[in-house]
């Protein structure tokens, strides 16, 4: 049953992440355009779900869908190995594959649009809440609820110090995941966060060292702040209940 759980996980994440590329490609522009509604060779996008090939011409746009596949999949997997048959592995398995997409996002136009985290910060809140009324949850919603509410306010009083280095998204990403690790306590909570931003840091010190970015330079630290929350989430599953 077990094995079964993490098999039906990964399969889930695998098609999940197969319909991440159209809608990554349309949602990578600047703040001030529109999302795109073609693809370059002239062709309209049809939908936001699915992969990034025109379906005139058949020519490939964007990033292809087995990386996103892959990815979301081990995600999934690992989730499902350690949480367990929990309510909160639904929420987890939910918010995986838009945590995909605001990563690839992030990294394509270092961008976090509303149209994503706030619907990640409300889903998952809404959604823990159910879960916390379920038998066996091994978290708090309460906790939860704090949690998006102190890591959103730290974030955003980083973004207030330095604006240029941390963007308002990351901010408005950071409550989405202030609940996700909240729920599991405040020790996962700053475990997580600790995380993501020893991760950010450590990558920007890379780039530095290797003269691939200058001092001062906008980094995309949404994906360094989803991987903190997943290994937080991973230790959280494991040391809860």
């Amino acid at each position: 049953m077990y094995s079964l759980l993490i098999v039906l996980a990964a399969v889930f994440g695998c098609v999940a992440g197969l319909l991440v590329p159209r809608a990554r490609y349309r949602l990578s522009v600047e703040p001030e355009e529109e999302w795109r509604s073609a693809g370059p060779c002239g062709h309209a996008v049809g939908g936001w779900l699915g992969r990034a090939r025109c379906a005139v011409c058949a020519g490939g746009y964007g990033v292809g869908a087995l990386p996103s596949a892959a990815l979301t999949a081990l995600v999934c997997a690992s989730l499902a190995a350690v949480v367990g048959i929990r309510p909160e592995l639904v929420v987890w398995l939910a918010a995986a594959p838009m945590a995909v997409l605001l990563a690839g996002v992030d990294v394509s136009v270092r961008r976090l649009p509303d149209v994503l985290t706030l619907p990640l910060a409300a889903g998952v809140a809404g959604l823990l809440g159910v879960a916390a009324l379920m038998p066996g949850a091994a978290g708090s919603w309460w906790g939860a609820l704090w949690g998006g509410l102190a890591m959103g306010g730290g974030y955003f009083g980083l973004f207030l110090v330095h604006p240029g280095g941390m963007g308002f998204g990351d901010a408005k990403l950071a409550v989405g995941l202030g609940c996700v690790l909240g729920w599991y306590g405040w020790a996962v909570l700053f475990l997580g966060a600790f995380a993501g931003l020893l991760l950010g840091s450590l990558y920007g010190m890379a780039l530095l060292v290797t003269r691939r970015a200058r001092r001062g330079e906008a980094l995309a630290f949404g994906p360094f702040m989803i991987a903190g929350a997943w290994l937080g989430v991973l230790i959280g599953g494991a040391t809860s209940g």
